[in-house]
């Protein structure tokens, strides 16, 4: 089997991270966030509540 050069070494490692960070932004982006929005409208009556 012939050893790979040296720049298809670095080809390699570039693909697999780029696909790394790929996946990785995919996997965060993929489900919204839930929490946030109770806790905006949770604070927005809280500081809402003027008592004057």
């Amino acid at each position: 089997m012939p050893q790979m050069a040296p720049m298809n070494w670095t080809m390699l490692f570039m693909f697999f991270t780029i696909m790394l960070f790929m996946m990785m932004m995919m996997n965060y982006f993929m489900y919204p966030p839930k929490t946030t929005k109770l806790l905006t409208l949770n604070n927005k009556s809280k500081y809402m509540n003027w008592k004057w």
